[in-house]
């Protein structure tokens, strides 16, 4: 008798997503020759071939001012509207950064894109590595831990504001009197509110405040601790269940593992030596400046630092089948979301659709088969 193929539900479903290259330099500190632009009608392309290549989320960076490699860049809101208007079904995650950005401004924003564009605007909280960019500003540099308290009423504030009428809140970073926002964003209860971080603080926000929580590159045994102390937090503050995860990679696919692991050797051995010692040094003093000494990228090499956020660390890199079942085992750990990078995102992003995702697919579909015969 035939088994019949089980249906996975789109709740259930692994959800992927990429880096849009808004800033120049691509996802490497490298000097490697990319196919990859930082421009808006290449990404306008980018964002319609991962539409059709079954990807559910794009990323836009948040960068103010030029470092370590990547001396052009595009606002990240901005940018994300664009790509919003020239889509139909792709969620675009919006980076931004307490201090340059008020909450209530960017509650605003995202309820008008959710609103204008079909309730695919989403929004990621980054607290801040890099002090270059508040002291070109003028704006205070808040220590570690201080930094992620502001992020939390950041996204307390947003909440606030997105579902609740004469909105009035009273923090130390935020005041916020009596404020109605019409029209609120199209989704329920609230656009989804992405955040990451290794520290403790980053942790403690995650499972306290926002929807998903983002993991740098690490091992599959290494997310799966960061998850289960996530989960622990989230029940603690009466929300078990309620924190999403996603892991950053860079992915490599190619036919055999050989190519793939040259292609690797190839991106290091091109690295920008400067730029990459450059870059660890002000994101380690960052990572390193948590109480606990843990934060993101205090335990990262030079090769790690090669891919700003360790994600070659995640080793989606080989053939398709490997990579595939490489996914699915995150899956198995707790992933929801798969964010990757590309060396050349136009080409890769089609193929990782075409011959890697369908692969992951029967994988979730065959799990439920096996769990019965076991």
């Amino acid at each position: 008798m035939n088994a019949v193929t089980p249906v996975i539900s789109a709740e259930d479903a692994l959800k992927f997503a990429y880096w849009v290259p808004n800033v120049s330099g691509g996802l490497v500190v490298s000097k490697i020759p990319q196919r990859t632009d930082w421009n808006l009608d290449y990404n306008i392309k980018l964002a319609q071939i991962a539409e059709q290549a079954g990807f559910d989320y794009a990323l836009s960076q948040i960068r103010f001012i030029g470092s370590y490699g990547a001396e052009y860049q595009h606002e990240s809101t901005t940018f994300s509207t664009a790509l919003l208007a020239a889509t139909t079904k792709l969620k675009v995650i919006a980076a931004i950064l307490p201090g340059p950005w008020h909450p209530a401004v960017i509650a605003k924003l995202g309820a008008t894109a959710d609103q204008l564009f079909g309730g695919r605007w989403a929004v990621n909280v980054v607290s801040g590595w890099f002090k270059g960019e508040f002291t070109a500003l003028g704006l205070p540099w808040l220590e570690h831990d201080e930094r992620y308290r502001r992020s939390r009423e950041f996204i307390e504030v947003l909440k606030g504001i997105w579902t609740q009428d004469n909105f009035t809140f009273k923090g130390d970073f935020y005041q916020i009197n009596d404020f109605n926002l019409r029209p609120k964003p199209l989704q329920s209860p609230h656009p989804e509110i992405f955040q990451g971080g290794n520290s403790r603080a980053a942790k403690e926000n995650a499972g306290a405040v926002s929807d998903w929580y983002f993991a740098n590159g690490n091992t599959p045994e290494g997310h799966k601790a960061q998850f289960d102390e996530v989960n622990a937090i989230a029940a603690r503050n009466g929300r078990a269940g309620k924190v999403k995860f996603g892991v950053n990679a860079f992915i490599i696919a190619r036919e055999t593992e050989r190519e793939a692991k040259a292609e690797l050797q190839a991106i290091i051995d091109h690295a920008d030596a400067e730029a990459v010692n450059a870059f660890g040094g002000a994101v380690k003093q960052a990572g390193q400046a948590s109480p606990e000494g843990d934060g993101m990228w205090s335990k990262s090499t030079f090769n790690d630092l090669v891919q700003y956020n360790d994600g070659f660390k995640t080793n989606l890199i080989g053939t398709p089948e490997q990579i595939a079942e490489r996914i699915y085992h995150l899956k198995t750990l707790g992933v929801n979301l798969v964010l990757g990078g590309f060396l050349h995102f136009q080409e890769e992003v089609a193929y990782f659709g075409e011959k890697v995702l369908p692969l992951v697919r029967e994988l979730e579909r065959a799990k439920p088969i096996q769990a019965a015969v076991a």
